[in-house]
């Protein structure tokens, strides 16, 4: 029976490493306990011991990623000795494309800014507050200023967008007044 302990502990600790692969935010003990169908001391147990693997303690190899407890949960992160790596990566190496929402919100702040996201929201007559946190993680735009009389946080685009688009400055974004139509469609016209 002993020996099954070990095995037991083993399969907990990797299903816990699976659960925080996939996990958008932090993960509470009991969150993962009850997932696991498993105590909570046993969780416990078993995220000290990643914790130690992790960490490269007891002679291992310590990993570029590391478990940490934020937020009255656990989370894997990228150590900060390779953030700049890691941010490397995900900005340049590997870019995904962005969705027709993102695109969309995008071009609003890139023509409006700085703008506000109840004023982005306005426009495109949907709730951006994701999208919005999607470009700010891409590093697409940026928190320009907070308006002292509402305290709303407008934004505007980065560098980046301009590097990603291959232009020196937003006057080169193409006029967009030539795409919108005019009004007259559907009226005579006078006599």
């Amino acid at each position: 029976m002993t020996t099954d302990i070990p095995m037991i502990s083993i399969q907990i600790e990797r299903a816990i490493e699976a659960i925080l692969m996939v996990a958008d935010e932090p993960q509470s003990l009991v969150s993962m306990a009850t997932a696991l169908s498993t105590p909570v001391s046993a969780v416990r147990k078993a995220v000290a011991r990643l914790v130690a693997d992790f960490d490269g303690d007891n002679g291992g190899v310590r990993r570029g990623f590391e478990l940490r407890e934020v937020a009255g949960g656990w989370r894997i992160y990228v150590r900060p000795e390779y953030d700049e790596v890691a941010r490397d990566f995900v900005l340049t190496q590997n870019p995904t494309k962005l969705s027709q929402a993102a695109l969309e919100t995008l071009a609003v702040i890139a023509y409006k800014q700085p703008i506000s996201r109840a004023s982005i929201a306005s426009i495109r007559a949907v709730n951006v507050d994701s999208v919005v946190r999607t470009l700010l993680g891409r590093g697409l735009i940026t928190e320009a200023f907070t308006d002292a009389e509402t305290g709303a946080i407008n934004y505007a685009t980065t560098d980046m967008l301009l590097t990603q688009l291959g232009i020196n400055s937003l006057s080169a974004l193409p006029q967009i007044s030539p795409l919108l139509n005019d009004g007259t469609d559907g009226f005579d016209e006078l006599p």
